[in-house]
């Protein structure tokens, strides 16, 4: 198990280039299995859940080539379902959330898939009722095998009206990639409108599906009887951009992120202004700028400012611990709302155990009392339990006084590409042990 060695409270100044969508990799990769010809896939994240991913098709014969850094080929010409019967499968199956996103593919394609309970982030229930209940609606069957695993077979998927009890983003991707090669039409309803998912659906529609919609809630997806090949680039991940923001702050560092696709972050730069960070917007790059202090906003009224998340246009999830570590050297007070897992906020003791100063309200809330850096966070010894703890974690250790381990970095490394070289480049003393 490797682990970081940082020695904290270095500024940091340079240039990002931020990686590719971690979570957009998912779909268009497992989206390559709906034909049989050549996929071309730009700006790929080289982190483990996207190159174990890129190892289940491999595993299933599709044809992948890797074309330069962060540009891969796929070919899903012969397939070998087979393969999902075999222990290989089951193993890397079972290593990543993403695995998940195979069903619809296969079902629309071949009829027939297995899913294992897959694996990712232990931040509480995610359950996949979305995904099976969708699914169902357009013909599918689930069977529950004595091995733990869901046999899934369809005879001939059929297009339906669905409406999703929630906005799931995987769940949305499974259903639409299982449509699009069904028959008649399919509508679905309160459908989760992430860029990824439109992306998706631009991708879909320029192998020659018939998707409209795209961008609202609201999706009508005509099933067609095959797809062609495309080139598709995965955009720059929200996500990483929201975490060198954090990091610059935290840092008293001056970043310029680059190409950053500014028009597909939503509210992000908006809730980092509230949080008091300057930032500046040039042609499509961001440019933090060096600051010593940071004050939060409260609301009009005078009360403290809270921050949730909500379903895509409202504030990712994912951010809400960079927002959280953030926050302890702010000037001001916040509370952090995290409504969608009841285990995501439990890193909050490494946190305390550096300095800071936070009250865990319940499962799903956190109060951060902002010390204005009246003094530093103090370096410590600790281990990553998911990838955004993770890289909060990170982010702390490089701001805080004296030198920090953090253990289980594998976690990191699933979210975040060769993070430590990047940040040495800035100027970090960070080194893998």
């Amino acid at each position: 198990m490797a682990s970081f060695k940082i020695i904290g409270g270095k500024k940091l100044s340079g240039i990002v280039h931020p990686q590719g969508a971690k979570n957009e990799a998912l779909q268009i990769i497992a989206a390559t299995l709906l034909t049989k010809e050549q996929i071309i896939i730009r700006n790929i994240p080289q982190i483990i859940d996207v190159l174990c991913l890129i190892d289940i098709l491999k595993g299933l014969g599709v044809l992948i080539k890797k074309i330069r850094k962060n540009t891969y080929s796929f070919q899903a010409q012969d397939i070998n379902i087979n393969y999902l019967k075999t222990p290989d499968f089951k193993k890397n199956s079972q290593k990543i959330r993403g695995s998940v996103m195979i069903m619809g593919p296969l079902l629309a394609r071949f009829g027939t898939t297995i899913l294992y309970p897959p694996g990712g982030d232990k931040i509480g229930r995610r359950r996949l009722d979305t995904h099976f209940i969708g699914l169902t609606k357009l013909g599918a069957r689930f069977k529950f095998k004595k091995s733990k695993f869901y046999e899934v077979t369809s005879n001939k998927l059929i297009g339906s009206n669905i409406l999703l009890e929630e906005a799931s983003v995987t769940g949305t991707a499974n259903i639409i990639m299982a449509s699009v090669l069904a028959k008649g039409t399919t509508t679905i309803y309160n459908a989760a409108c992430e860029p990824y998912i439109q992306q998706l659906c631009k991708m879909l529609n320029s192998m020659g599906s018939n998707i409209h919609g795209i961008g609202s809630n609201l999706l009508t997806i005509k099933g067609v009887k095959q797809l062609s090949g495309c080139k598709h680039t995965i955009l720059p991940d929200m996500i990483e951009i929201g975490s060198w923001i954090g990091l610059a702050a935290m840092t008293q560092s001056k970043l310029r992120i680059k190409n950053a696709s500014i028009k597909n972050l939503g509210n992000i730069l908006t809730v980092f202004k509230k949080m008091g960070i300057k930032l500046k917007c040039e042609n499509d790059d961001i440019i933090i700028k060096e600051q010593e202090s940071y004050t939060i906003d409260t609301f009009i009224n005078g009360s403290i400012l809270t921050i949730s998340d909500a379903p895509w246009p409202g504030f990712s999830p994912d951010l809400l611990s960079i927002i959280l570590v953030t926050a302890t050297q702010a000037n001001g007070n916040i509370l952090v709302h995290q409504k969608m897992f009841e285990s995501r906020l439990f890193f909050v003791d490494k946190l305390i155990d550096m300095g800071a100063k936070i009250i865990l309200c319940d499962p799903h809330r956190a109060t951060i009392n902002g010390i204005n850096r009246k003094y530093p966070l103090k370096g410590t010894v600790m281990s990553s339990p998911d990838i955004r703890a993770g890289i909060a974690l990170l982010i702390a250790a490089l701001s805080a006084k004296g030198t920090s381990i953090i253990h289980n970095i594998e976690q990191i490394d699933r979210g975040y590409e060769d993070i430590d070289n990047r940040l040495r480049i800035l100027g970090a003393s960070i080194e893998r042990i």
